[in-house]
Parts: C-alpha cells; sequence; structure tokens
C-alpha cells in the first residue's frame, strides 16, 4: 500500500497517468482470477506478488486464530472464531474491524497445502468479507498492541454450497494515516470442511497412537539380591505425572478410538518404578527414587485403557531399523538382538499390561524405506511394514488417495500411512494459533481424501510422530475427536487397514537406497557402534558361563544392548556412545570381580612343596565352570604337578575366596616364574594372569651337621645316664649283702618292692629319655613332608586379598 500512496501523490503528467493505468490494470487481475476460480494455481501466486494493492499493507496487522467452533460445522450450527490482532506497524490503525472471509471451495489436497503455504491478501481468492453485524469493531489499534476478538456467524450466513473444504479467512480492515482509505491490513487463513449429510461411502482411518520414550534406565543395580534399578535420571517420573507427556497421552488416548503402539522397554521401566528403585546423581552417588504411586497409577489407567483396544507392540526399546540395516547387518550378530528384542515384547506388555500385543508390524522412522530396511525389518518375524507415502511414493498419477494396504513381495504388505495427515502436527502446538490451524487442515485434507473418490471406500493410515508432545497429544486428539464424530470418517484398527483389499493401480515399488532421505541417514547410528555392541556381548558370553545364576546378569544386559540400538538414539549424538561405554566398563567391572589374587616372590626351601594361588570372588552369586592353571616357565627347574603345568577346577560361593595348592618338585636351585591363570571350561582366558616368581634354595651342609650332632648328643646323654643307674644299682645291692642276713627277709622284701619300682623307672626313664626325641624328630619330619593326594581339602574360609609378602615362604 506503500506504492498505491505513491501514486496517489503523483502529479498529471502523461507518464505517471501510464502507470495508474499500468496499476489498475495489475490490481484487477487478481479480481478476474478469483472470478474464474483460479485460487491456488502460479497465476493466482503471481497475480498476489504484482498486486500492489494486494499486498502493500495485509502484514501489517498479524491476525491468530485461538478457536474456530466447531471445526466441522453441520446444518444450523453457528461457528465461532476467536483469536487476536496485533498491529506490527509504527502507526495506529483506525477505524478497524475484524470479518470472516469464505472463498470458492478447493479441488485438490495439493490447493490446499497452497492455500496454508499462503499469507498475503488477494481479492477474490479470499473472498468477500460476510460483514454486517458479523464484525467486531476497533475504534483504535496503536502500535505492538493486541486485541482479543470473537465472532460468531450462522453457517448460513456463510452462503457455503455443495459439500467440501472452503478457505475460510479472517482478516483485519482500517486505516492508517499515510493511508487514510480502507484495506486489508492483515488476515490469516485456515479451511472449513463442509459435509452436512453422511457421506455415501466412509473413509475407514486408523490413527496409531505411540506410547515411546528415551532410555532411562541404566545397566547398572544396587549390590543387593533385589538387584534394585538405576535410572539416569528421574525424567520419566515427570512424564508420567499428572500433566506429563506420557499422562496426557495417556488420558487423551483412553477415550479414542485409536491403535495403541507401545515400546515394552518403556513398560518394563515405568514397572521398574512401582517397586524399589534408585536413581543416578553426581558422580558416582545415587539416591533412592519416590515416585512408585505416580508409576503405579500410570500403569493401572494404562491397562483399563487398552482393554478390548489393538496393541502392537514394537521390538524391545524400539530398534532403528534403518541403522541396523545399512550399518549393523555387516557386523556379525547385530540382526540376532533383533530377534531377542521381538520375542521379549509381546511377554513384556501380556506380563504387564494382560493383553496380547500384535508384534507383526516393524515401524522404520518417519516410515521411510529401502530394500535393506524391508529386508531387516522383516527379519524378526515381522511381515508388515508401516512405511509413507512420501517413501514409497505414487509414480502412476493417480488422481486419489489409495488404500494403505500394499503387497511389495515376498508375502510383505506395506501398510502406507499418508505423508499429509501423518506430519499434520509435527511443529509446535504449544500456542492456540498453531494448534487451530494444524487441526482444520487435518479435517480438510481428511474430507478431501474423501471427496476425491466419494464411492470408492478406501482404508487410510495415519502414523505421527514416535515422540510427541503433550500439546501435539492435545491438537492431535482435538483432530481426532472431531474426526471420529464427522460425516465422512470412520475408525479402523492398524490389523484391519493392512488386510484391506490392495489398490491394483499404487505403487508398490520400494524406492532405491539412493532415495533415502539423507537427512535421516547423518542421524543413524555409525558401524562402530554396533562393532562396540557386539564387543559386549562376546565378554556377556564369556561372563556367563561362570555363572551359577546367569539369569541374574544375562537379562539386564540383554536389555541394556537392546537399548543402545533404540531409534530413540537420533539426534542424541553425545548420550548414544556415553551409554554404551557405561554398559560396556560396568560389565567389565563385574568381570573383574572374579579374579586372582596377586603374589610377591615365594621361596622354596627343598625339593617339593605345595604353592598357594587364592581366587577371590566379590559377586553376590557363586562362581564356577572355571578352571585354574599354574604353569612353570622354567620346567627344567621346577615342575608344577608332573609336568610345565597341572589345572583344578575351582567354585567358589559368592563374596568368598578359595586358595588351591599346587605340588611343585625343584630340580635346580634359583628363580623359576610361574603363571596363575583362570580359563572357562571350554578354554577362553579368564581375566587377567597373575605371574610371580618361586625361589628356590636347598639345605646346606652346615646345618645337616648341627642337625647330627644335636641328635649325637642326645643319644650319648641317654647312654651315660643308663650306665651310671646300672652302677648305682650293683653298689647298693653290695651294700645290702654285706649287712647280713638277719635282714635278708625284710631286705629281699624291700628289694622286691623297690626293685620292681626301679626297674619300672629305669625302663621308663629310658624310654622317656629316648621316646621324646625321637617322637618330637617324626613329627617336625611329618610335618615337613610334601602335600599328598589323599591330604585333607584346605580350608575355603575368606582370606586376605593383600599380596603376600616378600620372602613368603609356602607350605611343605
Amino acid at each position: 500500500m506503500a506504492e498505491a500512496a505513491e501514486f496517489q501523490g503523483m502529479s498529471s503528467s502523461p507518464a505517471r497517468r501510464w502507470l495508474r493505468r499500468t496499476a489498475a490494470l495489475l490490481a484487477g487481475a487478481p479480481l478476474l482470477a478469483g472470478l474464474l476460480q483460479l485460487p491456488t494455481g502460479p497465476a493466482a501466486q503471481a497475480a498476489e506478488k504484482s498486486s500492489p494493492a494486494a499486498v502493500g499493507g495485509s502484514r501489517t496487522v498479524t491476525v491468530s486464530l485461538d478457536s474456530v467452533s466447531p471445526n466441522a460445522p453441520a446444518a444450523g450450527d453457528t461457528v465461532t472464531v476467536t483469536g487476536t490482532v496485533t498491529n506490527n506497524g509504527k502507526q495506529a490503525v483506525t477505524d478497524a474491524h475484524v470479518g470472516l472471509r469464505v472463498g470458492p471451495a478447493l479441488d485438490s489436497r495439493a490447493s490446499i497445502d497452497s492455500a496454508a503455504r499462503r499469507t498475503g491478501f488477494l481479492p477474490g481468492v479470499d473472498g468477500s468479507e460476510v460483514g454486517g453485524k458479523y464484525v467486531e469493531n476497533f475504534a483504535r489499534l496503536a502500535p505492538g498492541v493486541s486485541q482479543d476478538f470473537s465472532i460468531s456467524v450462522p453457517v448460513k450466513e456463510l452462503n457455503l454450497g455443495s459439500d467440501g473444504v472452503y478457505p475460510l479467512g479472517v482478516s483485519l480492515s482500517g486505516q492508517t494515516a499515510a493511508q487514510p482509505y480502507e484495506q486489508v491490513l492483515g488476515i490469516q487463513r485456515t479451511f472449513l470442511p463442509w459435509e452436512p449429510d453422511s457421506a455415501a461411502t466412509k473413509t475407514r482411518t486408523t490413527y496409531l497412537w505411540p506410547l515411546i520414550s528415551t532410555v532411562h534406565m541404566t545397566v547398572e543395580t544396587l549390590p543387593n539380591q533385589q538387584q534394585t534399578p538405576v535410572f539416569q535420571n528421574d525424567d520419566l517420573a515427570k512424564e508420567l505425572a499428572p500433566g506429563g507427556r506420557l499422562s496426557q497421552l495417556l488420558s487423551l488416548g483412553k477415550n479414542l478410538d485409536i491403535t495403541w503402539v507401545i515400546d515394552p522397554d518403556l513398560l518394563a521401566s515405568v514397572d521398574a518404578m512401582t517397586g524399589s528403585y534408585s536413581v543416578k546423581g553426581d558422580g558416582d552417588t545415587v539416591t533412592a527414587g519416590k515416585n512408585q504411586a505416580v508409576a503405579k497409577q500410570w500403569l493401572a489407567d494404562l491397562e483399563k485403557a487398552v482393554q478390548n483396544k489393538e496393541v502392537v507392540a514394537l521390538p524391545f526399546a524400539d530398534p532403528d531399523l534403518a541403522s541396523l540395516a545399512h550399518d549393523g547387518r555387516n557386523i556379525t550378530g547385530s540382526l540376532s538382538h533383533l530377534k531377542d528384542a521381538t520375542d521379549v515384547a509381546a511377554s513384556t506388555v501380556e506380563t504387564i499390561l494382560h493383553v496380547k500385543p500384535d508384534t507383526d508390524f516393524a515401524w522404520p522412522v518417519n516410515g521411510a524405506v529401502d530394500p535393506s530396511i524391508v529386508k531387516v525389518g522383516t527379519s524378526a518375524g515381522a511381515d508388515k511394514l508401516i512405511a509413507r507415502s512420501d517413501s514409497l511414493q505414487e509414480t502412476g498419477g493417480l488422481s486419489y488417495t489409495p488404500t494403505a494396504a500394499r503387497p511389495i513381495g515376498g508375502g510383505t504388505t506395506a501398510v502406507v500411512a499418508d505423508d499429509g495427515l501423518s506430519t499434520a502436527f509435527e511443529s509446535d502446538m504449544s500456542s492456540a494459533g498453531s494448534s487451530t490451524l494444524a487441526v482444520q487442515e487435518f479435517l480438510a485434507q481428511s474430507l478431501m481424501i474423501n471427496l476425491q473418490e466419494p464411492q470408492k471406500q478406501r482404508s487410510i493410515v495415519v502414523a505421527p510422530q514416535r515422540t510427541p508432545s503433550a500439546s501435539q497429544a492435545q491438537s492431535m486428539a482435538q483432530a481426532l475427536t472431531t474426526l471420529q464424530g464427522s460425516t465422512w470418517s470412520q475408525s479402523a484398527d492398524l490389523s484391519a487397514a493392512a488386510k484391506a483389499k490392495p489398490d491394483p493401480n499404487a505403487a508398490t515399488k520400494v524406492p532405491t537406497a539412493s532415495r533415502y532421505p539423507s537427512s535421516l541417514r547423518r542421524a543413524e547410528l555409525p558401524q562402530e557402534a554396533f562393532q562396540q555392541i557386539e564387543d559386549t556381548q562376546d565378554k556377556l558370553d564369556s561372563f556367563k558361563v561362570i555363572l551359577t545364576d546367569p539369569a541374574r546378569v544375562v537379562t539386564p544386559f540383554g536389555r541394556a544392548i537392546d537399548r543402545a540400538m533404540s531409534t530413540s538414539w537420533r539426534g542424541r549424538p553425545t548420550e548414544a556412545p556415553t551409554f554404551r561405554r557405561g554398559v560396556e566398563s560396568y560389565l567389565d567391572g563385574l568381570t573383574d570381580q572374579v579374579r586372582l589374587i596377586q603374589k610377591s616372590e615365594t621361596k622354596l626351601s627343598g625339593r617339593s612343596a605345595t604353592i598357594p594361588v587364592t581366587v577371590q570372588n566379590n559377586l553376590m552369586q557363586g562362581v564356577n565352570h572355571l578352571v585354574l592353571r599354574l604353569t612353570s616357565e622354567q620346567p627344567t627347574r621346577l615342575k608344577v604337578g608332573n609336568g610345565p603345568y597341572t589345572e583344578q577346577p575351582i567354585t567358589v560361593s559368592g563374596g568368598h575366596s578359595q586358595s588351591v595348592k599346587f605340588t611343585t618338585t625343584a630340580n635346580a636351585n634359583g628363580r623359576a616364574a610361574v603363571v596363575a591363570q583362570l580359563f572357562t571350561e571350554d578354554g577362553q582366558a579368564y581375566g587377567p594372569a597373575v605371574t610371580f616368581d618361586v625361589n628356590v634354595t636347598e639345605i646346606t651342609p652346615t646345618v645337616m651337621l648341627v642337625i647330627a650332632g644335636g641328635v649325637l648328643l642326645l643319644v650319648l646323654a641317654g647312654f651315660r645316664m643308663y650306665t651310671q643307674r646300672k652302677r648305682m644299682a650293683a653298689r647298693r645291692a653290695e651294700e645290702e649283702l654285706q649287712d647280713g642276713p638277719q635282714d635278708l627277709d625284710a631286705t629281699t622284701e624291700d628289694q622286691g618292692l623297690n626293685g620292681a619300682a626301679s626297674g619300672t623307672v629305669d625302663t621308663g626313664d629310658t624310654v622317656s629319655s629316648t621316646t621324646a626325641p625321637e617322637q618330637e624328630s617324626d613329627a617336625g619330619t611329618r610335618a615337613d613332608d610334601p602335600e599328598q593326594p589323599s591330604d585333607p581339602a584346605p580350608d575355603t574360609a575368606p582370606e586376605s586379598a593383600d599380596p603376600s609378602g616378600t620372602g613368603e615362604r609356602v607350605d611343605r
């Protein structure tokens, strides 16, 4: 309009008169286009750009729509439109009013798209104002000021014709000081679906309602028998709490006729929250979770909501099928995880929700497919693939939207969701204006699908974004509520849509890999991610074979590996590798809980002895199926058992240690390196080896002479005592004979008593004096004898994990 004002200020020179005539012709071109009902073609768009009168001030004021009620009016209804106008200019707007404009009916889905993109006012195309009393006046609208409005118009005053989709414009007209005449200064355009009578053939519409979240649980558990789970944070509780995203999805979805699409990992995570759980804090700290009541209530409400409804279970943790197909299938074992995730999905849903889910559907990101994605998606048992029409595009020039089900070969059915309807609520729906526009356009597109072929029933599928926000869910629910009460649509389950008779003219050729969107490919998990996952799986396979209760480890780590492949890692390039490293690191830590205690140098005095090696188990459960091998690296100097090495089976209870003794034989003095290594029963090394030196020493000749001298002294002392006692006994007998025969009887009696006693004492003393050293020597000898296989088993009570001291002497 600035250009129009400039024209008004010109003089009447021939050149300027020529310009005025040219401007008048340009201004009339759009009006002519409107009369000829050319609302959305290139000519209309060109007219909009070339018309100073149409474009000049039509964006001075912003018009925002808060609501259109009812969304799809019937005969006899009154349409109420509410919203806000805001003056974005530098001058006040005076003598303003807001009114409604109804344009001519649109004739295709493309025309709806074109009208939604258009922003400026276009006379004729945007229709004439209803006017009269159906306006709201504003005497003055100051710069930067917003004013609310509400206009109610009976449907009959809108002059709607036959069934169709009508563009509904809400415009503000007024004048400014620079342009003191009435003009359209702002307009917002939406759509009014109009089909007052029930359609002869209704469109069967399937709407997927996803309950999917990000990864919340870590692989870690507290070191107790209950294996208390540890969560990365308490964000899941916020989503479950009243007003949260998942709470909104549940409360809205339970009142709709939808197909629930559920990630079993979400159910497992919420179920874990119903009991004792912990939340990671800063560093290595964990705190007790306190949202058990919220989790229990959400699960109870969901269980009620899904009864008698179709439930589709995705593979556990919603694996990224495209990443697996493009980057993971060349890593051996990657596809087996998809099979495991699919197998556990059904049991998880049945256990928690007590309904039997359908696991026959695979859903790649955004429904984008190529041959490799189809192959991977169906490799775990699914025979139906949820694709999207912007991926599996129509190439036959159909004038209508075909039925969703398509056979794509190999016994696989592609259920092709409608692109326009599926992406209708992907933008920010937090403002009422954005939500209102999205709802009205969704309904308009749905009605237009029915009007394309009103006599031909078709089955349409809507697959929205995987994790809609709370505001997006509210907009989706508003649109669905209106649609399910409309005259042109009826609800259907996803399984019914998959079984619908395919359109023979619809596209069935899967696009090539080169047509896969580059933006989606850049967000995929890289090949090194799948390699790291397989490395972790290999470690888990080696670890589980030694456990007495492997399910306590295999189950949480198996689910963590599933989570590492989740679609939810897209757009989170730093969090994904952090999670994978955390899983592998935690497994390494558990593996290290079963280990050999370090040993320092061991001294071996003599030709043979036993060497103890200690195995420590700090796990909560016992370990078995392990073999401890002790190997001499200098077998010519030191033998272990009967050769260079020997092995013994190992079984250690949880939280205990076991010392295992090995018999060794020395052939020469000096140091010999010895290696202790744990092995699994299939010969795989377990944990790091422990290497220590054995220093072999002999008993010296000097020590032998000292021992021999001591024994000789004991023998000589005993012999001397014996001879002295003999002499004393002989001397006493001689003295008694010299005393005379008068005392013979008494003496004989005394000698009989004392002699017997003396004989006992002598024998006893002799035996005592000679036997004690021999017994002591025998005891010493037995203590030094090498341990035999028949000896009692060593005590396996816990012992210190500290390395043995320098100069440790082994048990001989």
